[in-house]
């Protein structure tokens, strides 16, 4: 099959080089030059592990291509893939479909015969739809058909979540739409047995966004059992442990923090939040998870200030910036909102992550260090913003060494406790009893639990 990916971002980028791994022939279109420039040239605009070799290797045998010419890639091709970003809108919390739209009129007077016009990005109930009044105002008499199929790609993990999917989702109104979207996945389907579920536009659609937030209640629903177990002695990890072995509940998103971010949670459950306020049917726990999740990233930099017995004139040395490991992504990163709140109080930050540097710069006023070491040497304490898994092979002792004051403030508790305090460390973490090894520190109560224990 010839398909046309319109967008060279996350979700682009990786089903573009996967479908072009299938034996399809690819071409990725981004209006962005100096970006299609670099991806001829093998240079990758994002961070994602084995995404280079994937798209090297495709493009060496002729299945993947990249131009800023949409109408060329859309002239001959079976589907077309709108993969464009759909950010929060202004202030008002709804997607921002703009360039969804536009696209699909240019794609509309790009076609020359039968196409499948599909929706990647994630959009709300109804754009499909929509899409279709779009190109239909534009080409009466065309032949084409709308669907939906929505991705559900892990940063980090895309590459395998592509190859090896839990599901393939697929709305659409025709037969002709649904072998189209069945020969694209038929690697998946026949030779994996990836289940795959044909439905209505709408429903696909809300698939997606049931899904981020459901996972994103997850996600909340922990820290709120964090911050029970903090009152009365409890250890969430436990917790979350002896809840996971349900199968019916399972262990996955169930890791106490500072709250989730990234490009797909904090949108997506707005998105949803407004699309069920739109249309009458409230959400009150979407509701609640967005709420939430906003004030408990403010609530962990507050906590940071208790551990520290305040940051003003403190250098507070800050290990890992994107919103999860293995990733370059810092939209929505709880370190978007801590960091500036601890420079408010006061605080020099000495940061460092080990893909997030650069974006970081562009968002943060703060230092930025080439290694760990560097990022701890002289502060008074370190705190764990992502659980990149170098963070957890630094020597404790090395540590000791570098810091003013053996203080660590673990908002992603990749530490044990009883670890911590034979190295030495006054130890804060979530929703598990802090250590403590200061006389002073020790009568500060904070909202991390009991101290010494």
């Amino acid at each position: 099959m010839k398909i046309a990916m319109i967008g060279t971002g996350y979700v682009g980028l990786v089903s573009g080089a996967g479908f072009a791994e299938s034996g399809h022939y690819v071409v990725c279109v981004d209006k962005n030059a100096d970006k299609i420039a670099l991806l001829a040239d093998g240079i990758m605009p994002i961070y994602e592990l084995g995404l280079d070799a994937l798209v090297a290797r495709n493009a060496q045998a002729g299945r993947l291509s990249f131009t800023t010419d949409l109408s060329t890639a859309v002239r001959d091709a079976d589907a077309v893939f709108i993969a464009v970003g759909t950010p929060s809108r202004g202030n008002d919390g709804h997607a921002d479909l703009s360039d969804v739209f536009d696209i699909a009129a240019e794609i509309a007077h790009a076609l020359t015969g039968y196409a499948v016009i599909v929706t990647k990005s994630t959009v709300p109930v109804g754009t499909s739809r929509k899409i279709e009044e779009i190109i239909r105002s534009i080409l009466p008499d065309g032949e084409f058909d709308v669907a939906s199929n929505p991705e559900f790609l892990r940063e980090g993990t895309a590459i395998e979540d592509f190859r090896h999917p839990d599901r393939v989702v697929v709305g659409c109104d025709t037969e002709r739409a649904r072998k189209v979207l069945l020969e694209i996945y038929q690697p998946h389907h026949h030779a994996r047995e990836t289940p795959m579920i044909f439905t209505t536009r709408e429903t696909s659609e809300l698939i997606k966004y049931a899904a981020n937030a459901f996972l994103a209640t997850k996600i909340t629903f922990i820290n709120e059992m964090a911050d029970i177990c903090e009152k009365v002695g409890g250890d969430v990890k436990e917790v979350a442990r002896g809840m996971g072995l349900d199968r019916r509940i399972g262990r996955a998103f169930l890791n106490a923090g500072p709250g989730f971010g990234g490009s797909c949670f904090p949108k997506d459950t707005l998105a949803l939040l407004k699309t069920s306020q739109d249309v009458g049917a409230p959400t009150h726990i979407v509701e609640t998870v967005v709420n939430v999740n906003a004030a408990r990233k403010l609530a962990m930099a507050k906590r940071i200030e208790a551990a520290f017995g305040g940051v003003k004139g403190k250098t507070v040395a800050v290990l890992g910036l994107t919103f999860k490991p293995d990733t370059d992504d810092m939209r929505d990163a709880p370190s978007l909102v801590i960091i500036p709140h601890l420079q408010s109080c006061g605080a020099r930050i000495q940061a460092y992550d080990p893909q997030g540097g650069k974006e970081a710069r562009s968002r943060l006023d703060l230092d930025i260090c080439k290694t760990a070491d560097d990022a701890l040497r002289g502060a008074d304490g370190v705190v764990i913003l992502t659980e990149w898994k170098e963070f957890q092979a630094i020597d404790l002792a090395n540590m000791k060494t570098l810091l003013k004051r053996a203080l660590m403030v673990d908002l992603r508790n990749i530490y044990p406790p009883e670890k911590m305090a034979a190295a030495g460390f006054t130890y804060w973490s979530i929703g598990r009893p802090s250590i403590s090894n200061t006389p002073d520190l020790a009568s500060q109560s904070g909202t991390n639990g009991k101290q010494g224990r």
